[in-house]
C-alpha cells in the first residue's frame, strides 16, 4: 500500500482500477515553405480552426443534460479562443512573414500565449495555460489528421490517472464509468478541476509523480475530500473508504436538496451568499448552486485571451450577458486587476522585479486612463440593466480612491454629453486587500458604499508570504492572528460607517472558517460557486450566538495552528459528515 498526497479539487471518494492515460504532446519542428505556399498554409489554419469549433460544438451538444449545463462555460471559453479573429490573424501573420508551416505557426503562437499565462503569479490566470495547450492540441490534431481514443466511450469502471488531463478531455469523460481522477500536475482553480467538480467526479491533482508509482489495473482510492490517493490499499483501508464513500453520497444528496433553501442560521439571521466568477459563462453556475448574485466578477479574462486590447463594446457585451442572468440581483464588477505580472497586449508594461509590489490593479488603471475609462464606460452603460455595482481593487490609501472616483465621474459627464443612460446612483466599493487599507478603513468608509475583504491578498501582504511560492506556502494562512485582527478592524469600521461589507477571498469558501466570519459580524460572503451548498449547510446548522462565542475565543488565541484545530473541531461538531 502506498499513499500519495496532492491537492483535493473535487470532493468524493473514488475506488476503482487504474487506467493510465498518456498525455498527448505534439513536437512541431520549424519547416520553411515557399512563397507560393503561404495561402495554402493559411487556409489550412482556417480549416483546422473551423473543424475544432465544429468538434467542440458537437461535444457541447452531446453533454446536454444534468452535467452538461454545468460545464458549458468550459466549452464556451475554448470556443471564444477559437473564434478570436485576432488570434487567427497572429498565426497567419507568422506564416506570411516568416514562411513557416501552419503547424509550426499554430504551435509557436499558442505556446507563447500559454507561456505568458503560466508565468503569472495569480493562480487564477496561470492555470489557464492548460486551456491554451488543450486548444493547441485540438487544432494540431486536425492539421495533422490524427485521432485519439475517446474517453467518453469507456465500458468498464476505472480511475483515470494521467500526468495532466486537458479541460475538454475531462469534460468528455463518462461519469458513469469514471470513478475518480488523479493527475501529477494541476491546481485548485484549473478548468480541469472545475469540470471534475461539475461532473461530480472525485479528483486529486498535483501528485507530482503518481504515474511513476502505479501500473494499469492497480486498485486505487482517490480521496477528493482530503487530497489523498492510496495505491493498492489493504483490506481494512478498503473497507473503511467504502464506508466513507457511502456517507459522502448521503451528504451530497442532502446538499442537492438545500440549494433552494435560504441561507438562514438556526436563530433566524439571514446570510447573503454570492458567487465569484471569471467568465460570463459561469454566471448560471452560481444560480444552479443556490447563489444570490455575483460578489466578485473578475474582468481580466477580457485581456488574457487575445492579441488586441478589448473594445468598450466587448466589455459591455460581457457585462450585459452576465447581468441578464441575474436580473435585479447584485452583480459586483471589479475593475481590471492587471499589471506587469500578467499577460497583456501592450508593450508598455516593463518587467518589474516584484510585480506584486509594483504597478498593478488600481495603480495600473490610474496610469492607463484610456483603458480604464473604456471599462468604466461599459460598466456604467450596463448599470441600467440590473443591480450593477463597481469595485476598485487594491486600494491602499484615500488618494487612490479619490482619483478613481474622479475618473468615474469624468466618464459619467462624458456619457451625459452623449445622452447615454446609466445608473447615477450605482454603488461604489473597494476591495480591502492591504494592511494600509485595513488600518485606515474608518476614513475610506466615508467615501464608498461597501467594502469587500479580499482575504487572499490581505493574508499575503500581511504575512509577507507569496501564496504562489511553494517554498513558503506553509506560512500562508488566513486565520493567522495578525490577519484576523485586521479583518475584525475592517468589519468594525464598516459597521461604524454604516456601509455594506462582504468577504470574497478563499476564506469564504472554507466551511470550517464560516462560523468565525459570522461570529466576527460578516453577513455577506462571496465564494467559489461549487462550495455554496456546503457552506450554506454550515450556516443553516448554527446560531449566531454559537458563532459569537467561537469568534471571541479565537481572537484570544495567538497560534495559527491552535486556531485551525479549534475551528475544525467546532465545525465537525456541527456538521460531522463534512469531515
Amino acid at each position: 500500500m502506498e499513499i500519495k498526497k496532492g491537492i483535493a479539487v473535487s470532493p468524493g471518494i473514488g475506488i476503482s482500477k487504474a487506467m493510465i492515460i498518456d498525455s498527448e504532446d505534439y513536437l512541431i519542428p520549424r519547416r520553411q515553405i515557399e512563397f507560393s505556399q503561404r495561402m495554402i498554409e493559411i487556409q489550412r489554419v482556417k480549416n483546422a480552426f473551423k473543424a475544432s469549433i465544429d468538434e467542440l460544438a458537437e461535444m457541447e451538444v452531446g453533454k446536454k443534460g444534468i452535467e452538461g449545463e454545468k460545464i458549458k462555460d468550459i466549452f464556451a471559453v475554448h470556443l471564444r479562443f477559437l473564434r478570436d479573429k485576432s488570434l487567427v490573424k497572429r498565426i497567419t501573420d507568422l506564416i506570411r512573414d516568416e514562411f513557416v508551416t501552419a503547424e509550426f505557426a499554430v504551435s509557436t503562437t499558442m505556446r507563447d500565449i500559454a507561456g505568458h499565462f503560466a508565468k503569472v503569479k495569480d493562480h487564477y490566470i496561470s492555470e489557464r495555460a492548460a486551456d491554451i495547450y488543450d486548444i493547441e492540441r485540438r487544432v494540431l490534431k486536425h492539421l495533422l489528421g490524427r485521432k485519439k481514443e475517446d474517453l467518453g466511450r469507456l465500458k468498464d469502471e476505472v480511475a483515470v490517472v494521467a500526468r495532466q488531463l486537458s479541460p475538454t478531455e475531462t469534460a468528455g469523460l463518462n461519469k458513469q464509468f469514471v470513478k475518480g481522477i488523479a493527475t501529477d500536475a494541476g491546481g485548485r482553480t484549473s478548468h480541469t478541476a472545475i469540470v471534475a467538480r461539475s461532473l461530480g467526479i472525485p479528483a486529486v491533482v498535483a501528485l507530482e509523480d503518481l504515474t511513476e508509482h502505479i501500473e494499469a489495473g492497480d486498485t486505487i482510492i482517490i480521496d477528493g475530500n482530503h487530497g489523498v490517493v492510496i495505491v493498492s490499499p489493504d483490506e481494512d483501508t478498503l473497507k473503511q473508504y467504502e464506508k466513507y464513500a457511502r456517507e459522502f453520497v448521503e451528504l451530497n444528496e442532502k446538499l442537492v436538496l438545500i440549494r433552494e433553501k435560504p441561507a438562514v442560521t438556526r436563530d433566524g439571521v439571514k446570510i447573503t451568499m454570492l458567487g465569484n466568477i471569471e467568465f460570463p459563462e459561469e454566471a448560471s453556475t452560481v444560480l444552479d448552486k443556490g447563489g444570490e448574485g455575483i460578489g466578485l466578477y473578475r474582468t481580466e479574462f477580457l485581456y488574457l485571451n487575445r492579441v488586441e486590447e478589448p473594445t468598450e463594446e466587448e466589455h459591455y457585451k460581457a457585462y450585459a450577458d452576465t447581468v441578464a442572468v441575474f436580473g435585479q440581483r447584485p452583480v459586483i464588477i471589479r475593475t481590471m486587476d492587471l499589471g506587469a505580472d500578467k499577460f497583456t497586449q501592450s508593450k508598455r508594461f516593463m518587467r518589474e522585479p516584484n510585480p506584486f509590489l509594483g504597478l498593478r490593479s488600481i495603480r495600473f488603471c490610474l496610469r492607463n486612463l484610456d483603458m480604464f475609462k473604456a471599462q468604466l464606460r461599459a460598466i456604467l452603460r450596463a448599470s441600467v440593466l440590473g443591480e450593477v455595482k463597481v469595485m476598485f481593487p487594491l486600494i491602499t490609501n484615500l488618494q487612490e480612491l479619490m482619483q478613481a472616483k474622479m475618473i468615474l465621474h469624468d466618464v459619467m459627464e462624458d456619457l451625459d454629453e452623449a445622452s447615454i443612460s446609466y445608473n447615477r446612483n450605482m454603488e461604489i466599493g473597494i476591495m480591502i486587500e492591504t494592511p494600509s487599507a485595513a488600518l485606515t478603513g474608518a476614513s475610506l468608509a466615508r467615501d464608498v458604499d461597501f467594502f469587500s475583504i479580499g482575504t487572499n491578498d490581505l493574508t499575503q501582504y500581511t504575512l509577507a508570504v507569496d501564496r504562489g511560492n511553494e517554498l513558503v506556502s506553509t506560512l500562508y494562512s488566513s486565520v493567522d492572528p495578525a490577519v484576523l485582527r485586521l479583518i475584525r478592524t475592517v468589519i468594525q469600521d464598516a459597521q461604524k460607517g454604516q456601509i455594506g461589507l462582504s468577504v470574497c477571498g478563499e476564506m469564504a469558501s472554507e466551511p470550517e472558517q464560516v462560523m468565525l466570519l459570522l461570529g466576527m459580524g460578516v453577513r455577506t460572503i462571496s465564494l467559489a460557486p461549487p462550495m455554496i451548498p456546503e457552506v450554506k449547510q454550515v450556516i443553516r446548522s448554527v446560531t449566531i450566538e454559537e458563532c459569537n462565542r467561537i469568534a471571541r475565543k479565537i481572537l484570544t488565541m495567538n497560534s495559527e495552528r491552535h486556531i485551525s484545530s479549534f475551528l475544525r473541531n467546532a465545525t465537525r461538531k456541527v456538521l460531522p459528515e463534512v469531515f
